[in-house]
């Protein structure tokens, strides 16, 4: 027995490795000569195992002792720590601790073997692995091939709460639960046949009983003889990631809208209930399958569409966005289906358009009503108008040729009467948009300061009338006398709805219509519009009256003080001039009416300055065309008594046949445009060719749809208006007989 220690002390002592025996007290017992060479110290031994370690670190004793403590303690492989030599000098030291049990009253005995690592022949690579190993937070197991623990790292005795010592030797099925034991043997045969498993997912069992989620990576142990030995296991809790997991796909559960989370490969990771909904699979089929499978084309794609399981396809909306996990970047798509917005965005479109073809059925009937009216405003107007011409020319005579007589005083009031007359049937045909306008380039500002002195004698000096002018403005093409007319339209309806007085505001701008402007909405064209804003403060209108503000004949006036003409005609002459009308108005408050107009580029211009009065005639031969005998006969009396020679026939027929006759020149022509069996251009046309140089002069009380374009007259057309005056006559005769040859 004696012989047998003295030859383990001999061993020891010619080992290559310093080797340091350690009691439980931190008392050095036996350090070799290897140990004794590295410290450069012979007193080793008696002393404590802190003169190893340098003095400004912590003791080594208490770390000994608890290692020894530990129920089964096992070899613990080589770890770095920072030692100091006899002389002071420190250097970096690899030790490996095991504890041998000697069977005697002194207990057991810890070995320490020490090399330096800066010495020949030291592997500085296995020693940093060796390190990694006992550093690192994931549990690292390795085992033999049949499950026999042979390592346990310190993140193993955290996770499992079983010291190193406790499990080195045992079987691994320790930790497993049993209903996962078959597959751990299943993993052990991939890895015997040199298998890898990444990222394998179960269960654990802690030393209190506790089952854990974990995520294992098993890899094989191979050995110095290149063959399979085992295998090693990196283990990592992932029962926190689980929870939060959980709680993740709870809240995308919870979401109205089915979310779908998309991998770097662009395949399904993750999926909410309410996908599932969406596409009709349960949440396992439809993880792993590439995306374009149910949305074609991918999420980044718009419009998109959801295939369902049935073969339907649904509209979708999508929203991205990124997610940073463990597993690399997934893109979080929101699917939002579209069928009830797009069904509601169709139903808005088709109330839309019904709401227009509604609006277009209006304008056209306003339209339809608006032309029946036309018509029977120019049948009224052409009879009416031949009616008034006589009237007024008659009383002209009268007062002519009995001037200061009873009857000349009393032909004055036929004479006022007739000019009244004359001017509603005009208000007619503007409303109707059947009168020959003359528009040119004007200037707004000008027009308004022309007629303000009109306007301030017209609404009396209870109203204080105000205008605002915007300088400088482009021109508009109108006609200036409907202009006016508008204007004084506006100003008399302002007066009426201030009988106890108010203000009267006429203001100008420009407007810049846009395509969502009233002005396009109208079915005007977007541009500039010059705008004139009349405004009161007078009763104002409730809206059913608004509604109803343009129909011709509607007013709220009592019987006899009002023709229902006054809005109306303001409506007709600024459509016909290109643009549009609109009443803002507030009981008590007042009322805005609004009119834009297109703007031109065209410079203004004025009126001719006023002309010197035409001398008589000398002679001249004018033949007259006019179906109603009165009017035939007051022209021929006008013209004769003018100095002209007048052949007088009742048709174009007979004015042909007469001209055909006559010997002498025929100077002009005057003839009327509706006639029966020929009208007035046909005349003109047939006696040109007869006659090249006879001039042609038309009149009419209705010629808008003989002789003119959109209301404006053709170019060479000369037209005198009816009712005229006897000096309307000779003038408009003179002017043509004078003007210089086209």
């Amino acid at each position: 027995m004696h012989w047998t220690v003295r030859l383990a002390d001999g061993l020891l002592e010619v080992a290559p490795d310093a080797l340091v025996v350690t009691g439980d007290d931190g008392r050095i017992r036996l350090a070799n000569a290897a140990a004794r060479d590295l410290f450069g110290r012979e007193d080793l031994v008696g002393r404590s195992v802190d003169v190893l370690v340098p003095d400004d670190g912590p003791s080594m004793v208490p770390r000994l002792r608890a290692y020894m403590s530990a129920a089964h303690p096992a070899r613990r492989p080589g770890q770095p720590l920072s030692m100091v030599r006899g002389d002071g000098e420190r250097f970096l030291a690899d030790i490996a601790l095991s504890v041998v049990e000697v069977g005697d009253e002194s207990g057991p005995l810890l070995v320490a073997t020490i090399r330096d690592t800066s010495a020949a022949g030291f592997d500085p690579v296995q020693s940093l692995l060796a390190s990694i190993v006992q550093s690192s937070h994931d549990a690292i197991v390795t085992t033999d091939l049949d499950g026999l623990v042979l390592s346990w790292n310190p993140g193993a005795e955290r996770l499992y709460g079983y010291a190193a010592g406790e499990m080195v030797g045992r079987s691994k099925d320790v930790i497993i639960p049993p209903d996962r034991r078959p597959d751990e043997a299943e993993i052990r045969a991939v890895v015997a046949a040199g298998g890898r498993v990444d990222r394998y997912r179960t269960l654990r069992l802690r030393r209190d009983g506790t089952e854990f989620t974990v995520s294992m990576l098993v890899s094989p142990l191979i050995g110095p003889d290149g063959r399979t030995a085992g295998v090693t296991t990196i283990t990592r809790d992932i029962s926190d990631r689980e929870r939060a997991e959980a709680q993740m796909q709870a809240l995308l559960d919870a979401a109205p809208d089915p979310l779908v989370g998309v991998d770097e490969r662009d395949r399904i990771v993750l999926v909410n209930a309410s996908a599932e909904r969406l596409f009709g699979f349960p949440r396992f089929d439809l993880t792993g399958l590439p995306v374009a499978a149910l949305v074609p084309g991918g999420v980044r794609t718009a419009p998109a569409v959801a295939r369902r399981k049935e073969g339907g396809e649904v509209p979708v909306d999508i929203t991205l966005s990124t997610l940073n996990t463990d597993d690399g970047v997934i893109t979080l798509a929101s699917l939002r289906d579209m069928t009830e917005r797009l069904a509601a965005e169709a139903e808005r479109r088709r109330l839309h358009l019904e709401a227009e073809r509604q609006k277009d059925e209006v304008r056209q009937q306003r339209t339809q009503r608006l032309e029946s009216l036309g018509q029977l405003a120019g049948g009224i107007a052409h009879d009416f108008n031949n009616l008034l011409a006589v009237i007024l020319n008659y009383a002209e005579f009268i007062v002519e040729d009995g001037a200061d007589t009873p009857f000349a005083l009393d032909a004055e009031q036929i004479l006022r009467s007739a000019r009244r007359g004359s001017e509603l049937t005009h208000q007619l045909l503007a409303f109707a948009r059947r009168e020959v306008i003359r528009p040119k380039p004007l200037d707004v500002n000008r027009v308004v300061a022309e007629v303000q002195q009109m306007l301030t004698r017209s609404i009396g000096e209870h109203i204080t009338l105000r205008t605002d002018l915007a300088e400088p403005l482009p021109t508009v093409v109108a006609d200036p006398g409907q202009l006016e007319q508008v204007l004084v339209n506006l100003a008399v309806n302002a007066r009426d709805a201030m009988p106890a007085g108010g203000h009267l505001t006429i203001d100008t701008g420009l407007v810049l219509a846009g395509d969502e402007h009233s002005v396009v909405r109208d079915g005007l064209k977007p541009g500039p519009y010059v705008r004139i804003r009349v405004s009161d403060t007078g009763t104002g209108m409730p809206r059913e009256v608004i509604e109803q503000a343009f129909e011709p004949f509607f007013t709220t006036k009592p019987s006899g003080e009002g023709t229902g003409l006054g809005l109306a005609t303001v409506y007709g002459i600024v459509v016909q001039a290109g643009g549009t009308v609109h009443i803002y108005s507030e009981p008590g408050v007042g009322t805005t009416i609004t009119i834009l107009l297109p703007a031109s580029d065209a410079e203004p211009r004025t009126d001719d300055a006023a002309r010197a009065a035409r001398p008589p005639g000398r002679g001249q031969t004018i033949l007259v065309a006019e179906d109603e005998p009165a009017l035939r006969e007051v022209t021929t009396r006008i013209l004769r008594r003018g100095g002209y020679t007048v052949l007088a026939a009742a048709d174009g027929v007979a004015a042909l046949q007469m001209a055909s006759e006559h010997g002498g020149p025929i100077d002009l022509l005057l003839t009327d445009v509706v006639m029966p069996g020929m009208l007035g251009r046909v005349l003109a046309e047939r006696l040109q060719r007869l006659r090249p140089s006879t001039r042609v002069l038309f009149m009419s009380g209705y010629a808008q749809p003989v002789l003119t374009s959109n209301g404006i007259l053709d170019p060479g057309v000369h037209l005198l208006e009816k009712p005229f005056t006897g000096p309307d006559l000779l003038n408009a005769v003179g002017d043509q007989l004078a003007a210089v040859p086209r």
